[in-house]
């Protein structure tokens, strides 16, 4: 994508723009090139701005300078990692300047105006979330298993340092997303109707079932939650969550007052994921089984 984004700003430098075009830049680095003929409808021999293509323009120049924000976060040894301010297109600034261009004033560059985006989580907030654990539960796996890891692993930085707002709803499969090739999943031993066979991100289902046991340990609602159609061992009969994109998800509420920070991480043999936040939360924990020695 970086090759591609500096050949086609070579190829703008270089390249003749069109007569009365119009030449987009991002920190005065060309960006494309448009006139008002590809954004112009005559329906009454009047000229007025085609909004579709207009639409389509601003779509593509977010999605080409937009940076978005990183919340804060804790390392793990428990240190804030400061949180990042985002930048996108000042859409208002932007039309108005485009539209000034569209009615006949001369110019011939412009310089796309941008806008600061705000992390939801910042080291603020962080430093208080962080302060009491609601909630904990600790699985095994085996580290020998390489691909099986693997897929815990990544599953595990996905939801590692999510913070859930009061009243939000967390999804198991809109954090950590489609489990794909592309993002370094491997395919590994998953239950498919009750029979073992392999498939890509086999292993995840204990992350969720880890998650699923810490959460109930919070006293944290519960809105969706599937066991698996056999026994697994790592988890007690019963208190576990099997997930798939395209089926089961796991999903709980913040019920509390509080945002509810998670906790994820492995060491060795052991996943462990902890529920923080404020020590001024008021929750009802619950007793859950112990998972298998």
């Amino acid at each position: 994508m970086i090759l591609a984004w500096i050949m086609g700003a070579l190829l703008l430098v270089h390249s003749v723009p069109p007569p009365d075009s119009l030449v987009l830049t991002k920190d005065g680095q060309p960006i494309t090139i448009v006139t008002r003929e590809e954004f112009s409808v005559t329906p009454s021999g009047i000229p007025i701005i085609n909004s579709n293509n207009y639409s389509q323009l601003i779509k593509q120049l977010n999605k080409q300078v937009s940076t978005p924000p990183i919340n804060a976060g804790l390392d793990k040894y428990g240190n804030i990692i400061p949180e990042k301010v985002g930048f996108r297109l000042n859409e208002q600034a932007f039309t108005e300047k485009f539209y000034d261009y569209f009615l006949g004033h001369r110019l011939e560059n412009l310089e796309l105006p941008m806008m600061e985006v705000y992390p939801k989580v910042d080291s603020e907030l962080m430093a208080n979330i962080r302060g009491i654990r609601i909630g904990r539960y600790i699985t095994s796996f085996n580290p020998r298993n390489m691909k099986r890891s693997n897929n815990i692993q990544l599953a595990v930085e996905a939801i590692n340092n999510h913070v859930v707002f009061p009243g939000e709803t967390f999804s198991f499969n809109q954090v950590v997303g489609k489990r794909t090739a592309m993002k370094g999943y491997l395919k590994a031993k998953v239950i498919v109707r009750g029979e073992f066979a392999e498939d890509i991100g086999g292993g995840i289902c204990q992350v969720s079932s880890t998650l699923f046991n810490a959460v109930d340990s919070a006293g944290l609602q519960i809105v969706q939650r599937f066991s698996h159609s056999r026994h697994v061992p790592y988890i007690p009969p019963g208190r576990d969550a099997t997930v798939s994109w395209y089926g089961p998800d796991f999903e709980f509420k913040n019920n509390y007052n509080q945002p509810i920070l998670i906790q994820a991480k492995t060491m060795g043999n052991l996943l462990i994921i902890l529920l923080l936040s404020s020590d001024v939360i008021e929750y009802t924990p619950r007793a859950v089984p112990f998972p298998p020695l």
